[in-house]
């Protein structure tokens, strides 16, 4: 599918504030939420969600109730469903009205009709090709250094929150607004174990947060490459696996690159698929892992609990066992 089409960068001339890419897709939200009904309704809605906190051991997970995010949270991923619609990521397909900025001739920076956060942009790349994180790591590294002074950039997997696994994208939004970005020190000080360590670059393994995570931290692009490669093949050893294994990914940047790693086991939880009063629409992506969880149904945010929360999480992460390997056999090769 040829999908090389392009946006007018002039159009946002107006909006722009500064040089940056940064700067620009500020720029570009406000143009969207002044031209585009549909964007400026959904932006107007956050004002309202509601939200609530539950806290746990040195940190906390919020649970924001968002029907706008119905569609995204009941997806139908599966190959056929995904052959029956068109992808609603190729330009070709876009709404007239919904306009973006050119990144590096490779990716179209987009603004989420459907958001989660007061910014939050969707960054689709022009080709139509799968979800695939090995030969597009580096390019979220680079927008996520270019991004990187107002805006974190994350990546869900093909098959464990990406509604359009058929189409490369990645996803930014507000620094600093998931919860783990500001937990982020102070869990790994608690909770990390030291996996690898060399001058520019050190990887940690981190449990006892409800999700088993890796942080990769570094200011050589090359280094966290090569350090995300291992941890890769390291996961397809352990799950005994060629294709790519399930995994969320949240890559901030300031002055270092601190790269997120949230390996998973499963897309949807139990709950999601219990019939009745017991059901929870939760469908954990990127954003849940990153601490703030997501249901469009208002019955589900009235009655979940912590408990709750443990299960989904423990269903979903990979398991106490399953990191432990992982830790361990990267260790000892990394």
């Amino acid at each position: 599918m040829d999908n090389t089409k392009k946006i007018d960068e002039h159009l946002l001339s107006t909006y722009s504030v500064g040089k940056s890419f940064a700067e620009n897709i500020t720029g570009l939200l406000a143009q969207q939420k002044e031209s585009w009904d549909l964007a400026k309704l959904n932006y107007d809605n956050l004002k309202s969600v509601r939200k609530k906190y539950f806290k746990f051991d040195r940190f906390e997970i919020t649970l924001q109730y968002n029907p706008a995010r119905i569609t995204s949270s009941t997806a139908k991923v599966d190959s056929k469903s995904i052959e029956q619609r068109a992808c609603f990521l190729c330009a070709e397909n876009l709404p007239p009205v919904q306009k973006g900025l050119n990144y590096n001739d490779e990716y179209l920076i987009l603004v989420n009709p459907f958001p989660i956060f007061d910014e939050h942009f969707t960054i689709p790349m022009f080709k139509h090709q799968p979800q695939e994180i090995t030969n597009s790591f580096s390019s979220m590294l680079d927008l996520a250094k270019d991004l990187g002074i107002y805006y974190s950039v994350f990546y869900n997997g093909p098959k464990c929150g990406a509604s359009a696994p058929d189409h490369l994208h990645f996803q930014a939004c507000t620094k600093n607004i998931m919860p783990i970005e500001n937990e982020l020190n102070g869990i790994v000080s608690e909770y990390g174990k030291l996996l690898f360590k060399e001058t520019n670059i050190v990887v940690y393994g981190v449990n006892n947060y409800l999700r088993n995570f890796f942080l990769i931290e570094t200011d050589n692009k090359q280094s966290a490459i090569s350090q995300f490669n291992g941890l890769q093949n390291t996961l397809k050893n352990i799950l005994c696996i060629s294709e790519e294994p399930m995994m969320n990914i949240i890559a901030l940047y300031e002055d270092t690159w601190k790269i997120i790693v949230f390996p998973r086991k499963k897309h949807r939880p139990s709950h999601y698929f219990i019939e009745g009063n017991d059901r929870i629409l939760i469908s954990p992506a990127v954003v849940d892992f990153g601490g703030q969880l997501i249901t469009p149904r208002e019955e589900d945010f009235s009655k979940i609990t912590k408990d709750d929360i443990k299960n989904i999480f423990e269903e979903t992460s990979i398991s106490e066992t399953v990191f432990k390997n992982v830790c361990n056999e990267y260790s000892s090769i990394a």
